[in-house]
């Protein structure tokens, strides 16, 4: 498949499923899997949803600016770039966002979350 093309969709079902059912996004990590959300490293699947849940937020919506990707290493792997708003339910002005996945290919011909790096920025 196209890397532009896997990239787009990936961060299409990525952002619809965490603005709508945040615990949805755990089979899209392993145990190997690890994030940085704001400085703060949490590894392992059940760890990062029980993180991305406990945001003190309930709603939010994602409108993503920029999707960059590139090919990473000769297992298969793709490097995935996103800088968007992320607008919280009940705030004015939305929240600029940077968050960089480092997808790696299952035996199963999908692809899951290896690494994630979150950051918000301020301007």
């Amino acid at each position: 498949m196209d890397p532009d093309a896997l990239s787009k969709a990936f961060v299409e079902h990525y952002y619809s499923t965490f603005d709508t059912n945040r615990a949805g996004l755990a089979n899209l990590y392993q145990e190997s899997s690890m994030l940085t959300f704001e400085g703060q490293k949490i590894q392992g699947s059940q760890n990062i949803v029980n993180k991305l849940t406990s945001l003190p937020f309930q709603q939010c919506k994602h409108s993503i600016t920029t999707v960059d990707c590139q090919p990473s290493g000769p297992a298969g792997g793709m490097l995935v770039f996103v800088s968007g708003n992320l607008q919280l339910a009940g705030e004015q002005h939305a929240l600029k966002f940077s968050q960089m996945f480092h997808l790696m290919p299952t035996p199963q011909g999908s692809f899951y979350v290896f690494n994630d790096i979150f950051r918000l920025n301020y301007a």
